[in-house]
C-alpha cells in the first residue's frame, strides 16, 4: 500500500508511507537522472555509479524532509494550496542539500570535476524535489480526504444510532402504567379475558427487550407483537378502538425497524380521540410496494403532549436502512403514513 494508517497514543489516524515506497522511488530516480551520462562517450561504470548516487541520496533527503514536514511532525498549518510555504522550505532545503552532495562527491571523487555541473545538478534537483512534493501532496491529500469521509461516516452512524436508541425508547413509559390499571379494573371485576391479558402483556415487553438490539426484524414478528399490543389496547378503549389488518402473507418475510407499528398506533392514539362514541379505526394494507397505515382522523381539542420526533426518527431510519423516505398523506378524513417494504 502507498499509505497505511497507524495508531498512536492518542488512537487517531496517521499519515505513514510505506520505506519501500520512499527507497525504490528514490533508486528509481537516481538510475533516471543518471540516463544523460549513459549517452555520453568513455564513461566509466564509476562515475555512473557516483552520479546516481548523487540523485538517489538527494531523492531519499528529500522524501524525509518533506514527510517530516507534514502535521504528524511539524507545526505549520495545513493548507489545500500546492504553493505553500513548505513548498518553499522543501524547495530552500533541496538546493542546500544539492550543495553539500556535490561538495562531498567532489572531495571523494575529485577527478570527475562535479563542481563545473553545479547547475545543472541543481535543476535537477529542483525537478526531484517538485516530483517528490507533488506526489506526496497529491497522496497526502487522497489521505485527507478519505480520514474526513470516515469521520463524517462515524458522526452520522452515532446521530443515526442515537436517533434509534431515543425511536426505540419512544414505546410510551405511561403504557405500562395504563396497562397496570387496566389489568387492575379486569381483575376486580372478575373479567374472563384477565388471564390472555396478562399473557398478551408478558409478550409486549419480552419482545421489547429481545428486539430492541436489532435493526430489523421479519414482518411476521413486528405483526405478532403488534396484535398482542392491540389486544392490550382493546382491553383498555374496549370499543373505542378498531383494528383491521389486510397485509398479505406473502410479505410476511418482508424486513421493518422493530417498534415502528406500535410508535404509528401509539401516535394515533396520542393524537386523536378514542371513545366509544367516536371509535378510533387502524388499518394496515400493502399498496404500491408501501406498507400503509391509516386512521380515521379525529384530533383531541388538547393533544397529549409530544416531541414530534417519531414520525422523523422513523424517515431517517428508513433513509438509512433503504435511501428511501416514509411518505405521509392527509386529508379532511384521515391520515396514513407508507414505509417502503425492505
Amino acid at each position: 500500500m502507498l499509505f497505511h494508517k497507524i495508531n498512536h497514543s492518542a488512537h487517531r489516524s496517521v499519515f505513514f508511507v510505506s520505506p519501500k515506497i520512499i527507497w525504490f522511488s528514490s533508486l528509481f530516480m537516481g538510475i533516471l537522472a543518471s540516463i544523460p551520462k549513459i549517452l555520453q562517450l568513455h564513461v566509466t561504470l564509476v562515475e555512473l555509479a557516483v552520479d546516481a548516487s548523487i540523485a538517489f541520496l538527494f531523492s531519499l533527503s528529500t522524501w524525509y524532509f518533506n514527510i517530516y514536514g507534514l502535521p504528524k511532525f511539524s507545526s505549520i498549518q495545513v493548507t489545500n494550496r500546492f504553493f505553500n510555504l513548505r513548498l518553499f522550505y522543501s524547495i530552500s532545503f533541496g538546493l542546500v542539500l544539492m550543495l553539500i552532495l556535490v561538495g562531498v562527491h567532489q572531495l571523494l571523487f575529485p577527478r570527475y570535476h562535479f563542481q563545473a555541473m553545479i547547475l545543472m545538478y541543481q535543476f535537477r534537483g529542483i525537478l526531484i524535489n517538485l516530483t517528490i512534493y507533488m506526489f506526496l501532496y497529491f497522496l497526502y491529500q487522497t489521505y485527507r480526504n478519505h480520514q474526513i469521509e470516515l469521520e463524517l461516516e462515524r458522526v452520522k452512524a452515532d446521530h443515526l444510532n442515537a436517533q434509534y436508541e431515543s425511536l426505540k425508547q419512544q414505546v410510551n413509559p405511561h403504557f405500562l402504567f395504563n396497562s397496570l390499571n387496566t389489568l387492575k379494573s379486569m381483575v376486580e371485576i372478575e373479567d374472563k379475558h384477565s388471564a390472555e391479558f396478562i399473557l398478551n402483556l408478558s409478550d409486549f415487553y419480552r419482545f421489547t427487550l429481545e428486539k430492541r438490539k436489532q435493526d430489523v426484524i421479519p414482518l411476521a414478528e413486528e405483526l405478532s407483537i403488534l396484535h398482542s399490543y392491540m389486544f392490550l389496547l382493546s382491553a383498555r378503549f374496549e370499543e373505542g378502538i378498531n383494528f383491521e389488518d389486510q397485509i398479505p402473507d406473502s410479505y410476511s418475510t418482508s424486513l421493518i425497524p422493530p417498534f415502528t407499528l406500535q410508535l404509528l398506533v401509539e401516535n394515533c392514539i396520542k393524537h386523536n380521540v378514542v371513545s366509544l362514541e367516536q371509535p378510533l379505526t387502524i388499518s394496515l394494507s400493502v399498496k404500491n410496494d408501501m406498507l400503509c397505515i391509516q386512521n380515521n382522523l379525529q384530533l383531541k381539542i388538547n393533544p397529549d403532549p409530544s416531541l414530534k420526533m417519531g414520525l422523523e426518527n422513523i424517515n431517517k431510519r428508513y433513509q438509512h436502512l433503504t435511501n428511501k423516505a416514509i411518505a405521509i398523506a392527509e386529508n379532511s378524513g384521515s391520515f396514513t403514513v407508507k414505509l417502503p417494504l425492505i
